[in-house]
Formats: C-alpha cells, sequence, structure tokens
C-alpha cells in the first residue's frame, strides 16, 4: 500500500546522496527503477506505489503527483521544490534513525540505484528507462498502468514465477486493505 511518508524517504535519501538537490525527474526515474529492482529480487515494491507509462518514460504515479504539486504532510515534511524542475531536501543533515520507514535492504537497494545512475543526466537516465525497461510503451502523450507481471517478465522470470509472484502481490494486496479498512 502506497506511504507518502515512505516515499518521501526514500526521495530524501536519494537527494542525500546528490547533495541535497536534484532534477525531479531524474529522482522520479531513480525511484522506478529501486522500486523495480525490489520487486524482482523480493516479489514487492518498496513504495507500495503504482508504475505507470509516461512519455518520459515510467514513474511511480503517486510519486509523480507528490513531485509535480508537493504532496500533503508526509512529502512536505522532506522535500521541497526547487527552481528548474528540481526538488531539494528540507533537512540539513539526514541520519539514518530518520528513515525509519525503510528497512537497510530498502535503503541498500536505492544506495546500489543512485550509485549506477548518478552519472546520468535527467535526459540520460529517461532514455536509459526507455530502452531498457521492456515494460514501458509509449502512452503516445497519454498514461496508462504497467502491470506487476510485465515487470517480471522484462525481468526475465520463467511463467510459473510471474504467476506465483503475481499471485502472492494479489493476496498481499488484500491483507493490506483489509488491515486498513478496519
Amino acid at each position: 500500500m502506497f506511504s507518502e511518508e515512505k516515499v518521501a524517504q526514500m526521495t530524501a535519501y536519494l537527494l542525500s546522496l546528490s547533495g541535497g538537490r536534484e532534477s525531479y525527474l531524474k529522482i522520479l526515474k531513480m525511484l522506478y527503477l529501486a522500486d523495480r529492482d525490489y520487486l524482482g529480487r523480493f516479489g514487492i515494491s518498496i513504495s507500495g506505489d503504482a508504475m505507470v507509462a509516461m512519455p518520459h518514460g515510467p514513474v511511480l504515479s503517486q510519486t509523480y503527483d507528490c513531485c509535480k504539486g508537493g504532496g500533503e504532510g508526509g512529502w512536505s515534511n522532506w522535500i521541497k521544490g526547487e527552481a528548474n524542475y528540481e526538488i531539494g531536501l528540507k533537512r540539513a543533515v539526514l541520519e539514518r534513525d530518520d528513515l525509519d520507514e525503510l528497512n537497510d535492504v530498502q535503503i541498500e537497494t536505492l544506495r546500489s540505484i543512485h550509485e549506477q545512475y548518478r552519472h546520468m543526466s535527467r535526459w540520460e537516465i529517461r532514455d536509459y528507462t526507455h530502452n531498457h525497461c521492456d515494460e514501458w510503451e509509449d502512452p503516445q502523450g497519454s498514461s496508462w498502468p504497467i502491470s506487476p507481471e510485465s515487470v517480471f517478465v522484462a525481468l526475465g522470470k520463467s511463467p510459473d514465477e510471474v504467476k506465483a509472484l503475481t499471485s502472492h502481490l494479489a493476496e498481499r494486496k488484500q491483507l493490506e486493505q483489509i488491515i486498513h479498512s478496519s
């Protein structure tokens, strides 16, 4: 289930690794790639956000909305808008204890993604996702959902693995809905 606080902490951590400020397009791509990687390794996403295809490539839907509109409580406590389509970290110092929504494996995933893609410009990482995320198809000016199944297939999972992982995600989603509705 999507958590604005968790996505804000994910973004804050990436921003801290980037010197406190970065293009929101580049951050969105790194967040997508981190969620994609984690989904492929563990069968769940870090963010709980829905993946969507947009003209500039795949993004996390509600995270994109937070970047564009500032989000509410969780997001605005961590992240601020900057000039030139950039976002910045509101806190001068970021400690591990501040990131209480993220476990160590999730933080390591984010750190690894940052390490792999930090050298790319916003346009290079956008082009990278166009060319290396086979689940993305150009929505021709619109947007549409990217299914977890298509991500699993793009990551080279076997049909049996895709079926098992998809079933696990559906069960997890139902359980989260039950927990959050009571």
